[in-house]
C-alpha cells in the first residue's frame, strides 16, 4: 500500500483523486466509457485555459512594486496616497505592445502599454497610458477603423504597412503620434528603458471644492534605450519579458521618477491649445513638471495567467481626489475598458486577487459568473444573505451607504454648448508634430524618414502624396527626407 501523500491530489470539487494516470475503459485494449468523470474534468477545462486574448494590449508582462509619496498634494487633492510626505503604496504594473496578439514579437514598431494598478486605502486607482504622451486620435469614433487598419490584412493575415498608411492619410490628427512611432523611440529596448504617461487629461480636487487638471509622466532612471529595426529583429519574441523578469529577480529593481503636470480651471478655459486633445502636449515651459514620487518595481508574479493575463485596468477605476475630464477618448475609455473585462473575463473580474481593492469594500453588486470568490478583502460566498439592494432600511445596522463627502465637484462645460457632432479633424494637426522634428537631431530625422518610407512605398500614389502633403506642412524637410528615402528604396 502507498504511503499517504503529505498533499493529496483532488479534483475540482475538493474530492482526492485515486488514479490521475489511466483512463478507465472497458477492457485493457476496449473504448472509454460514460463513468470517466475526471478525464471529462480535465479535459474540459484544459479546452476553457485561455481566455480570449485582449483586442488590443494582448501581449504583456506584470509585475509587482511600490509608489513612495516624495511631495505632500493636499493642495490639489484629496487622494489618500498623495498624502503625507513618504508615504507607500503597494501597485501593480502591466506593461503590453499595443497592435499585437499573444503570438507578436516584444520588439514590434508599436506603441507600449503602461498600466498602474495602485492598492490605495480608497480603493484601486488604475492609471492606464502609454510610453508615449500623445496618441493617434482625438475621436473615440475613430478608435475601431484605428485598430482594424494598424491589424493584419483581413484576406491575407499578413501585415499590411499599405493599409496602416491609407488610414493616417485619411486621418491627419494621427501625424503627432505617427511621428514618434516612426522615430528612434518606436522600439524601446526593454519595458525598463522607457518612459510612461497618462496621456489623458485627468482632474485633482480638493478638500475645498478646487479643481485642477493635471498629467501624469514617469521617467524612467535607466535612461532611454531604444532600437533600430535591423536590431529589433535579432531579438528574441520574447526578449523584453525576460528582461523585466530577470532584472527583479537578481534585485536590479527598475524604477520611475513620478511627475504630473498640473493646470488651473481659468488656465484650460484660456489656453491657446485644447488640453483635453489627446494629440496634444502641454508644453513644458507653460506647465512644468513637479516631481512627486518614486515608483519601484520588486515582486514578479508568482503565475502569469492568474495575474499578468487576468489583471484588469479601467481609466475609469478613480479614487476620491482624481476625477476625468472632458477629454473624449477618456470618456469613450472608461465605458469600453470594463466592458472589455466582462466580456474577456467575467462580470465578477474585480473577485480576482490581482484586481481587488486591498481595503474593506462593500457594494450591492451580486450573481454572475464567478460570483462568491474570496476577494482580498471584503465579503466572500456572494456576500451572503446580505441585503442586495439599495435604498434600504439596513443602512444603520451597517449595509452600504453612500459617503457624500467625498462628491467630487461639478465639472464645468462650455457656456450656451449645444449638443450635436462637432468636425475636430481639419483642427491643427501639425504643429507639434514639426516641433517634435525640429527637436531631433540629423540623424534621429533620417531614422524617422526611413522607417516611414518602408512602409510608405507599400501605398498607393494617393496615399503617398497625402502623407508627403502632412509631412510638409509640420515641416518641409520632413517631406524632403521621407521623400528621398522613398527615391532610395526605389
Amino acid at each position: 500500500m502507498s504511503q499517504h501523500p503529505k498533499c493529496p491530489l483532488t479534483s475540482a470539487n475538493g474530492a482526492p483523486v485515486a488514479e490521475d494516470q489511466n483512463s478507465i475503459t472497458a477492457g485493457e485494449r476496449g473504448p472509454l466509457t460514460f463513468d470517466n468523470w475526471r478525464v471529462f474534468e480535465k479535459l474540459a477545462h484544459f479546452n476553457r485555459e485561455r481566455i480570449p486574448e485582449r483586442v488590443v494590449h494582448a501581449r504583456g508582462t506584470g509585475a509587482y512594486g511600490t509608489f513612495t509619496l516624495s511631495r505632500d498634494m493636499g493642495e490639489y487633492t484629496i487622494a489618500s496616497f498623495l498624502q503625507g510626505k513618504g508615504k507607500p503604496t503597494e501597485l501593480f504594473a502591466r506593461f503590453s505592445t499595443v497592435g499585437g496578439g499573444q503570438d507578436s514579437s516584444d520588439y514590434a514598431r508599436d506603441p507600449r502599454g503602461f498600466a498602474l494598478k495602485f492598492y490605495t486605502e480608497k480603493g484601486n486607482f488604475d492609471m492606464v497610458g502609454n510610453n508615449t504622451p500623445v496618441f493617434f486620435l482625438r475621436d473615440p469614433i475613430k478608435f475601431p477603423d484605428f485598430v482594424h487598419s494598424q491589424k493584419k490584412n483581413p484576406a491575407t493575415n499578413l501585415p499590411d504597412p499599405a493599409r496602416m498608411f491609407e488610414f493616417w492619410a485619411n486621418s491627419p490628427q494621427s501625424l503627432h503620434q505617427m511621428t514618434i512611432l516612426m522615430s528612434d523611440r518606436g522600439i524601446p529596448a526593454s519595458y525598463r528603458h522607457m518612459h510612461g504617461f497618462s496621456s489623458h487629461t485627468l482632474s485633482f480636487w480638493n478638500a475645498r471644492g478646487e479643481r485642477h487638471w493635471m498629467k501624469w509622466h514617469f521617467k524612467t532612471n535607466q535612461g532611454i534605450r531604444t532600437l533600430r529595426n535591423e536590431e529589433a529583429v535579432q531579438m528574441p519574441p520574447f526578449g523584453a519579458q525576460q528582461d523585466l523578469i530577470d532584472a527583479i529577480a537578481r534585485k536590479d529593481y527598475p524604477s520611475w521618477t513620478v511627475k504630473v503636470q498640473i493646470m488651473t480651471e481659468p488656465e484650460a478655459r484660456n489656453y491657446a491649445i485644447n488640453p483635453f486633445d489627446l494629440t496634444k502636449v502641454w508644453p513644458h515651459a507653460d506647465f512644468p513638471l513637479i516631481e512627486i514620487g518614486q515608483l519601484e518595481l520588486n515582486r514578479n508574479v508568482a503565475n502569469y495567467f492568474a495575474e499578468t493575463e487576468q489583471a484588469t485596468f479601467s481609466p475609469g477605476n478613480f479614487v476620491p481626489g482624481i476625477n476625468a475630464s472632458p477629454d473624449k477618448m477618456l470618456q469613450a475609455r472608461m465605458l469600453a475598458y470594463p466592458d472589455a473585462h466582462r466580456y474577456r473575463v467575467g462580470v465578477n473580474a474585480s473577485q480576482l486577487p490581482v484586481n481587488s481593492p486591498r481595503c474593506p469594500f462593500h457594494h450591492y453588486q451580486r450573481d454572475g459568473t464567478m460570483a462568491g470568490m474570496p476577494p482580498a478583502f471584503g465579503s466572500d460566498n456572494n456576500q451572503g444573505s446580505g441585503v442586495n439592494f439599495y435604498p434600504n432600511d439596513r443602512t444603520t445596522d451597517g449595509a452600504p451607504a453612500p459617503v457624500p463627502e467625498v462628491a467630487e465637484p461639478p465639472m464645468p462645460i462650455l457656456g450656451k454648448a449645444w449638443i450635436k457632432a462637432y468636425d475636430t479633424q481639419q483642427g491643427d494637426n501639425f504643429t507639434q508634430a514639426g516641433t517634435l522634428y525640429r527637436l531631433m537631431s540629423d540623424n534621429q530625422k533620417n531614422q524617422l524618414a526611413g522607417n516611414i518610407a518602408d512602409g510608405l512605398i507599400h501605398a498607393t500614389a494617393s496615399v503617398q502624396q497625402r502623407m508627403l502633403a502632412q509631412f510638409g506642412e509640420a515641416d518641409p524637410d520632413y517631406a524632403a527626407r521621407v521623400q528621398q528615402a522613398m527615391t532610395d528604396i526605389a
